[in-house]
């Protein structure tokens, strides 16, 4: 890394594009210092140091920071640069330490140090503060102009009607997904209770999508909640789902999943036919995975109340998660396997499970093979199925392996309630079969025999 030394002419300014002027141009810019419109801001001659360089640091923290900024020993940026007499430069604190655990080394070079002292790199240190002071007063203006632009919109949402209120509502959508400073200027100004009364019996879905995709993205109280709790918003949301855009599609699952989160009293109002169909057309989507999880999302929440069960396997849900298993992610399998266990539950849920001939085979191959959840699952899943009928099952179950990976359930690790279960589930399919049969059937090796 090079040693950075004040020149001793006079500054050379160059104009960056950000305002500000460059504090020796021609070795900031040698050495890749400055670029992009970095630069350090000069008022008359001198660097005005009011603002906190570890504070600006904290609030930047994602941005890209030019790599001689960085100490090669913590990899962070510095903020007391000082240089050894090797010329390497590093962060006060670390090279400290270094030396404390008895290194006399230059721990780049490895060299030997012929001097221990270290000399604090003052133009070094110029550089990174008005780089970052630089990137902080434009990230603070953004965020002035941000807030501005915020409050003039939700006046504008106040007046118009049509394709006006369709544009403003997207350029709010923009606005809310890029800063967060945004989203607080909503929530302050009353944004939400002026978008959620947009949303009604009669709105226009281009309409709802925009103002859903600005709602998914704010922090809502428990009033805004209620508001939305409304069967007309409810009902706009679900029919705005099931004909908007995936973007749209994953918006509106989120709302109401966000909605219902906590209110064990209100699932009612989610009993719609209309919104099971429209979850299980973005889980089978495979084209756009995140619609399948957030789909799963909230078809896994509505399905925790037993009351909304027999609705959901009304509509043939299982069939459809069923195929959809071998597909999955091992995020959305665990939650489809939730929903199936659910299901499971109501006694028309286990007979949708054994009416379906790929239930027993494609849960099977998920035993021991993605988690102990995933495994605990299954075998809740397996045993429903089996015990409804168990001769019709059990050989169903042996011909798919079942009774191979319970042995390996049953010598694994796993907690003593799955090894138990496992245990249970394997006599049941072993009912029909004498021993030397059931041994042959299941294809086992000697050491599992």
């Amino acid at each position: 890394m090079p040693m950075y030394v004040p020149s001793r002419g006079r500054v050379e300014e160059f104009d960056v594009g950000g305002g500000g002027q460059v504090l020796d141009l021609e070795t900031a810019v040698k050495d890749g210092i400055l670029g992009g419109g970095g630069g350090v801001v000069v008022h008359g001659g001198a660097i005005e140091k009011k603002l906190s360089l570890r504070k600006m640091m904290e609030e930047l923290d994602s941005i890209e920071v030019p790599s001689v900024f960085i100490c090669p020993i913590s990899l962070e940026p510095m903020q007391d640069p000082v240089t050894l007499c090797t010329g390497q430069t590093y962060e006060r604190s670390n090279i400290l330490k270094w030396f404390s655990l008895g290194h006399f080394t230059c721990p780049t070079t490895m060299q030997e140090l012929w001097d221990d002292s270290i000399t604090p790199n003052s133009t070094l240190h110029q550089l990174i503060y008005s780089w970052f002071s630089q990137k902080y007063l434009a990230m603070k203006k953004r965020s002035e102009d941000v807030q501005g632009r915020v409050l003039e919109i939700l006046e504008t949402l106040k007046k118009v009607k049509g394709e006006a209120r369709v544009q403003a509502l997207k350029e709010l959508r923009q606005v809310v997904t890029a800063h967060d400073s945004a989203k607080k200027t909503v929530t302050d100004n009353s944004g939400v209770s002026l978008i959620t009364s947009l949303l009604g019996p009669f709105t226009k879905h281009v309409v709802a999508s925009e103002a859903i995709g600005i709602l998914v993205h704010l922090d809502l109280n428990s009033d805004g909640k209620a508001n939305l709790m409304q069967p007309n918003k409810i009902s706009l949301m679900v029919d705005t789902l099931n004909e908007g855009s995936i973007d749209t599609k994953i918006n509106c699952t989120k709302l109401l999943e966000l909605l219902m989160e906590g209110k064990d009293s209100e699932y009612e109002v989610l009993s719609s036919l209309s919104l099971f169909v429209g979850l299980l057309r973005i889980i089978k989507d495979k084209k756009h995975p995140n619609g399948v999880l957030s789909g799963l999302r909230l078809l896994k929440l509505i399905s925790s109340h037993e009351s909304l069960r027999n609705s959901i396997v009304g509509i043939g849900a299982i069939p459809q998660l069923v195929e959809v298993l071998p597909n999955l992610n091992a995020e959305c399998l665990e939650l489809a396997l939730v929903i199936l266990e659910a299901l499971s539950t109501v006694p028309e849920g286990a007979l949708a499970l054994m009416d379906c001939r790929s239930t027993i085979p494609n849960v099977v191959k998920l035993l021991m093979k993605v988690s102990e959840s995933c495994t605990q699952f299954a075998l809740s899943i397996l045993w429903a199925v089996c015990k409804l009928a168990p001769e019709k099952c059990s050989s169903v179950a042996v011909d798919a392996g079942l009774a191979a990976k319970l042995l390996l359930v049953i010598q694994s690790g796993c907690n003593p309630v799955l090894k138990q279960r496992s245990a249970e589930l394997l006599k049941l399919c072993s009912l029909n079969y004498s021993e030397t049969i059931f041994i042959s059937k299941c294809k086992l090796t000697k050491t599992m025999q």
